[in-house]
């Protein structure tokens, strides 16, 4: 019996009314999948270790400085433990559980996905799960090559609607406690590009490329406008100044700008997100330099963009 029914029921008993919660039992499952190369595996350290900098920029450091903390806090307990969502599940190829810090490229380092978890988990009333898909150094072009743009399909993007028709298929398995409540694939996040970005003939075609993904994966996944978000590849900073670089930018702002894609698709600047190296742990640029609050802020960014999406048009 839903959680509607039953409150319904005990009203017309004349009955004392239970708490209810506040995601209703009856909706399906939001999945959205996150999908990318190495900076969506998520490169940002949870821990503040002195040999890092002194802790700058981790997890840890960002949600307990003073300039910082009133930000994170919400991602700590009050015994200062790294908080976990209970509405909010994850499957990151051969890991799984409740959403919370440590499900970056290894369990000491987190990704887009933390923000954009906690965006739309606060965002929709019925659970949700996150279907990550990342694997390092992989180009559009080739890695992901999607059916569409000609030549050979890439292996990866074969896995990745592989790989999230098997966790949907198998959502009984994968996550038991979700039961026969059903799902509604409801977004998918992309945060990729520096093989493409640092290969000419990648970049020249790669609004191209990005655009016959966007139509791919909504047709192997049988969803038709899917909201999409792409993240800018702008892990070098503000004051970027290489050609190659600039334009694959401005491709995947073009892709967002394409009329069929109007209203389903969002471009996220992220550029004023980077972090010098002097406020990081390490000096790897095209891992933002292993800035966790980087890393949250994107993640938070592409939530709001796909909320937004995902709003239904107001009522003429």
């Amino acid at each position: 019996m839903s959680a509607r029914r039953l409150l319904a029921l005990v009203i017309g008993l004349g009955l004392a009314a239970p708490a209810v919660p506040a995601r209703a039992a009856d909706k399906p499952l939001k999945v959205f999948v996150l999908a990318g190369q190495s900076n969506m595996e998520g490169h940002g350290f949870v821990a503040a270790e002195p040999k890092r900098n002194d802790g700058k920029g981790s997890l840890e450091y960002v949600a307990k400085a003073p300039a910082s903390a009133d930000k994170f806090k919400h991602l700590l307990t009050k015994d200062g433990k790294w908080a976990v969502r209970d509405d909010v599940r994850i499957h990151y190829l051969d890991r799984k559980g409740k959403l919370t810090a440590g499900f970056g490229v290894k369990e000491d380092r987190i990704g887009p996905e933390l923000g954009f978890g906690w965006v739309v988990g606060d965002a929709f009333e019925e659970p949700v799960l996150l279907v990550k898909l990342a694997w390092g150094g992989k180009s559009l072009a080739k890695d992901f090559r999607p059916p569409s743009a000609g030549g050979e399909v890439g292996p990866y993007y074969k896995e990745v609607i592989d790989r999230t028709k098997a966790v949907l298929k198998d959502l009984n398995k994968e996550f038991p406690e979700f039961g026969d409540r059903g799902y509604e694939l409801a977004g998918f996040g992309w945060h990729q590009g520096w093989n493409d970005r640092v290969n000419q003939a990648f970049n020249d075609e790669y609004e191209k490329n990005m655009a016959h993904f966007i139509r791919d994966v909504r047709k192997d996944l049988g969803a038709k406008d899917l909201p999409f978000v792409i993240a800018e590849t702008g892990m070098t900073g503000p004051d970027e100044k290489h050609p190659r670089a600039l334009s694959l930018m401005k491709a995947q702002a073009a892709v967002a700008e394409h009329k069929e894609f109007k209203g389903n698709v969002a471009f996220v600047k992220t550029q004023h997100l980077w972090r010098a190296e002097a406020d990081s742990p390490t000096k790897q640029g095209y891992h933002w330099n292993s800035n966790a609050e980087t890393y949250y802020l994107i993640g938070e960014a592409m939530g709001r963009a796909m909320v937004k999406l995902c709003a239904k048009p107001p009522a003429k």
